[in-house]
């Protein structure tokens, strides 16, 4: 067994048998963030159940108050309308069939895929390619819209997808070690509340 580093150390007074109020736990998490970088604060919160049983899947977006401390680059595939809409609320690139032949050839720099319910044919055929990446549009998550001003407006202000994992817990990205408590404890707080 390997000797634990100070910062291991530093974590072992926490006491795993306490539950700590939320308010408690932000306090503590940050207290130990001192890194030189901005660290992510992470939620993992184990539900208990089978992901393996249909009924028990537990998949979603929420937005969080504060954001996530990061900035996603978000690309949408529509025409016409919609395609000026989404350029003007803020997406990163926006196309069809270049769209298309840019991500086929590799070009995946993005954190958000949106499509409209007309271009999903097209982009059925990036399945292969977007969807290990966790790309592929969906419109469960809100990611095939015909609304494509307010997917690019959501994904942008930091909305967050959350998914069970193999062992029944959901994890999912809460902020940056810079935000203050009370930020903090607000995105917590509406992710838990879904």
């Amino acid at each position: 067994m390997s000797k634990p580093t100070k910062r291991q150390k530093k974590f072992s007074a926490v006491d795993r048998a306490k539950l700590y109020s939320i308010d408690e736990a932000v306090k503590l998490v940050k207290s130990n963030a001192t890194t030189k970088f901005d660290e992510s604060i992470d939620l993992a919160v184990n539900l208990g159940v089978d992901p393996k049983h249909a009924d028990q899947q537990v998949r979603g977006m929420t937005e969080l108050p504060h954001g996530t401390g990061k900035t996603l680059r978000v690309a949408v595939f529509a025409r016409g309308d919609k395609a000026a809409e989404a350029q003007k609320a803020g997406a990163d690139i926006v196309g069809a069939e270049d769209l298309l032949e840019s991500m086929t050839a590799g070009k995946l720099d993005y954190d958000r895929v949106i499509a409209t319910p007309d271009l999903m044919p097209l982009v059925g055929r990036l399945g292969k390619v977007l969807g290990p990446k966790g790309l592929m549009p969906n419109p469960k998550l809100g990611t095939v819209t015909a609304d494509v001003k307010k997917a690019v407006e959501s994904a942008k202000a930091g909305s967050i997808e959350f998914r069970v994992e193999k062992a029944g817990v959901v994890q999912a990205g809460v902020g940056k070690a810079s935000f203050s408590e009370k930020q903090l404890a607000e995105n917590i707080i509406s992710s838990s509340a879904r």
